[in-house]
């Protein structure tokens, strides 16, 4: 069943027609065909997005759910990614979420440690558990590359692995009280007073709500039929149709603390943001709900109070530096004849200035490697950064902006011919040895500003040795085992043979060849001439006897035969009768 298929069978049953914010539900290790969920969130299979690692299955006994029961695991390379492609466009503000479930799928009763990373960025480290599903949520906007999720082995023996990737449109005004540079990772969204977690379709971000409370507090309803929630970050209205109150009639309300791992004392940064929304219609005669926000005892609501409106809501944000051992605070004004609400709660730990990625120029040359020969595909991600995690193959600088100074594919099994990928100017050494890459070297190569060595010996490289080669002094190329190559000039106007060195050298060889033939044949020629002259010289000799034999005027009787003078013989002459 297709993608837009399921959609419609969605929106058929009454689900919010939002598909385009739910850019990519990816069940990750799956093989099969897209799904309906529970919540109707339509998943696929991570076939398309990545060809490398293992796929891996939950034990049956330990399933907790369709997309959690299967995982991909990989035990090569140093960071592996996936690629989110479909992200529309630059600029755009995403939220992605990764998830993982261990849930001893090999047998080993060991749950690993490994980094996760966005985008070329450090993430965090994900500590996995035995039998509890971990998720890790970011939100930023996407700068000029393709957004991409990526886990790194950092431990020995501790194999990543990944069970599922959620990729959600957010609109732009959303959590726009951040800088575009920066990203938020988030810690807790809490809807308090729900009993149940609140997620897509009910946000159609589909954005994860925790139900949260506590002692001392009770849980109200909020009366209104109708509440807005179309302005500031759209928090879904079943978030906004519950609140916690204090259980006494006048109280404060005292959110808990930033738990992290860090030291108690150390300040970091971090986003928050507060919801309330009025639960029911007040006399404003008589009643008033007023109170004041504070941050570790310093007053964070400073231009008014904090009055919750009915059928609607006010959201408080921020950035604000805290401790692990900051509290929030709700306390009610003097005026107050009500005490505080709290619909919802969201905060985050604020990034570090998010890297621009890898140079262009290099991504652009990288990209038309990848296009031209099918086995770098594999690679995906940022290729240099983070910096302790480039591709395999090749080596990157240490600038802000990092630039491509070494190409090793040397033994990768390429074949085809090499694109151009002149823009990687950066190049100080290329090595493409032992590989199956045909056809004639680009000229470019010698024109790279900063390259000092070029190997490409072992291929199937053939045509003229361009000159921006062959005369480069600074280039140190190795060429060897490249049958089909020749010097630039005449020797290389006719191709060569199969098994052929170079024109050149073939020329050589049949110079080579010549005193041989003619010490054959001109032997010959004299050895047929001599034995023709013998034969001609025996058969002159037989003619002579025979001549001399039958001399005409001889006749029988006692005279003596008169004496006439011989006439010389010449060859082929005959005697008369």
């Amino acid at each position: 069943m297709g993608r837009y298929h399921l959609f419609f069978v969605a929106c058929f049953l009454y689900v919010p027609c939002v598909l385009s914010e739910l850019i990519a539900s990816i069940d990750c290790g799956y093989s099969g065909e897209e799904y309906l969920d529970s919540k109707l969130i339509i998943w696929e299979s991570d076939d398309d997005y990545i060809r490398h690692g293992d796929t891996k299955v939950v034990p049956s006994r330990n399933s907790v759910s369709t997309e959690m029961d299967t995982l991909r695991v990989f035990t090569t390379r140093k960071k592996n990614c996936y690629s989110i492609n479909s992200v529309d466009q630059e600029g755009e503000r995403i939220l992605i979420r990764a998830s993982f479930y261990y849930g001893n799928y090999d047998g080993k009763s060991s749950p690993p440690v490994f980094d996760l990373q966005f985008s070329g960025n450090e993430w965090l480290t994900v500590q996995t558990s035995m039998d509890t599903v971990i998720s890790h949520e970011v939100i930023y906007v996407v700068q000029g590359y393709t957004p991409s999720v990526c886990v790194a082995q950092t431990k020995p023996g501790n194999f990543p692995f990944i069970s599922a990737i959620e990729v959600r449109s957010l609109d732009a005004e959303m959590y726009s009280g951040i800088r575009q540079d920066r990203a938020l990772f988030l810690r807790d969204r809490i809807a308090y007073g729900s009993d149940e977690i609140i997620r897509y379709a009910d946000d159609s971000y589909d954005r994860l709500w925790i139900p949260g409370g506590g002692t001392g507090f009770l849980s109200v309803a909020n009366e209104a039929l109708y509440i807005d929630d179309t302005h500031d970050d759209y928090p879904p209205v079943k978030v906004l149709e519950n609140a916690i109150t204090p259980s006494r009639e006048f109280g404060n309300i005292t959110l808990s603390s930033f738990p992290t791992n860090t030291d108690s004392n150390k300040q970091f940064s971090v986003y928050l943001n507060l919801y309330f929304s009025e639960v029911r219609e007040l006399d404003e005669t008589t009643e008033l709900r007023s109170f004041n926000i504070y941050i570790d005892d310093n007053l964070w609501t400073q231009e008014s109070p904090v009055k919750p409106p009915y059928e609607d809501f006010h959201q408080y944000y921020g950035n604000i530096t805290v401790t692990s051992n900051s509290t929030v605070k709700l306390v009610q004004t003097s005026d107050s004849t009500l005490p505080p609400l709290i619909n919802a709660l969201e905060w985050f730990f604020i990034s570090d200035v998010l890297n621009n990625g890898t140079n262009s120029k290099d991504a652009d040359g990288l990209s038309a490697l990848q296009e031209a020969f099918e086995v770098l595909k594999d690679w995906q991600g940022d290729p240099c950064l983070p910096a302790s995690f480039s591709w395999d193959w090749i080596t990157c600088s240490s600038d802000p902006i990092p630039r491509v100074t070494a190409l090793d594919v040397s033994g990768f099994n390429l074949s085809g011919t090499l694109p151009d990928f002149s823009t990687m100017d950066a190049l100080e050494t290329i090595d493409l040895h032992n590989n199956s890459i045909e056809g004639p070297i680009p000229d470019f190569l010698g024109q790279l500003p900063n390259l000092k060595q070029l190997d490409l010996s072992k291929n199937e490289l053939s045509g003229a040795i361009p000159s921006s080669l062959s005369s480069n002094k600074i280039i140190k190329l190795d060429v060897s085992g490249n049958a089909g190559l020749c010097s630039s000039g005449t020797s290389c106007k006719n191709p060569p043979g199969p098994g052929a060195g170079s024109s050149s050298g073939r020329k050589k060889k049949k110079k080579g060849k010549l005193p041989l033939i003619l010490g054959i044949t001109i032997p010959m020629f004299l050895l047929f001439w001599i034995v023709a002259g013998m034969l001609v010289i025996l058969h002159l000799k037989r003619r002579s006897i025979y001549v001399t034999a039958t001399i005409p005027g001889q006749e029988s009787g006692g005279n003596k035969p008169k004496q006439e003078p011989e006439e010389p013989l010449s060859l082929g002459r005959e005697s008369s009768a």
